[in-house]
């Protein structure tokens, strides 16, 4: 009887992992069934379409007239950076708090982590507002500063639990052998926090890959604009194409979709060790 118990609850489980599972996938599975259509389809009943042709040409046309390998460009090398720049000083601030003592090292900490509660778009007005008086506007610094600085909390955050795990002993022993603060730093504890480094690298990827509030504040000319704007190539003042605009939503969150998935296990398991260690 319990047997029995067991395999009906392990069926239910299924089934509502399934529906889920569905319903997380449907908005990719209407991005995709949409962007194979025409734009006149587009305006039928129902959730789906059945294209009467499959039209791959949207993706030529979205690859090509949308200026995609431009804005692929600017997008890959503005969250390069901003990757870069988190892991480091996530790392460099992780440390300071937690291992250098000072008297405000505790305070700064919390600061530091109370950043993931500020939406980022909250800060629009006047980061526009200083960018303006500095002259960062259309620069890639408007867009590198603050997808650098909301994602260095949650970095942070992750950092802190992983070298809260590490023996102070590997450091007593460094400095005994003579090593200096950046010799332990960046060539003893580093080296120990790649599963977290993995973590804060593809979070951080992934928050911005598809950003384009602060994107289209900041910017005006094309120079560094990044891939979400591939979308306005189609946008007319009385009309546009909006078959070609699904196949460039489509072509934007595949890059995204598959670091996910290739990378989904290293995310699990850098959070999970974080959380435990911490």
């Amino acid at each position: 009887m319990k047997k029995n118990n067991r395999n009906i609850a392990k069926v239910f489980m299924w089934i509502v992992l399934l529906i889920v599972a569905v319903i997380q996938l449907f908005p990719l599975i209407w991005l995709v069934d949409f962007s194979l259509g025409s734009s006149n389809e587009m305006f039928t009943n129902g959730l789906l379409i059945i294209p009467e042709k499959i039209r791959w040409d949207n993706y030529g046309k979205a690859f090509v007239d949308g200026n995609f390998l431009h804005y692929f460009r600017n997008s890959v090398l503005i969250n390069t950076l901003a990757v870069v720049l988190v892991v480091i000083i996530s790392i460099m601030a992780a440390f300071a708090c937690q291992r250098m003592k000072w008297k405000m090292s505790g305070l700064v900490s919390t600061v530091l982590v109370m950043g993931m509660m500020i939406p980022i778009h909250a800060t629009l007005l006047p980061n526009y507002k200083i960018y303006h008086m500095l002259h960062l506007t259309d620069t890639i610094w408007a867009l590198l500063i603050p997808y650098a600085a909301f994602s260095l909390p949650q970095g942070m955050f992750l950092m802190t639990g992983f070298i809260q795990s590490i023996p102070m002993e590997l450091e007593e022993a460094a400095v005994v052998d003579g090593c200096g603060i950046y010799r332990i730093v960046f060539q003893i504890i580093t080296p120990l926090l790649r599963p977290s480094i993995a973590t804060v690298a593809i979070m951080t990827f992934l928050n911005n890959w598809n950003e384009f509030m602060m994107a289209s504040t900041y910017l005006s000319s094309p120079k560094w604009k990044t891939l979400p704007f591939s979308v306005l190539e189609f946008t007319g003042e009385y009309s546009s194409n909006y078959a070609v605009q699904f196949a460039v939503m489509a072509l934007t969150a595949a890059p995204a979709v598959i670091v996910y998935i290739i990378l989904n296990k290293h995310i699990t398991k850098g959070v999970a060790m974080g959380a435990v260690k911490g």
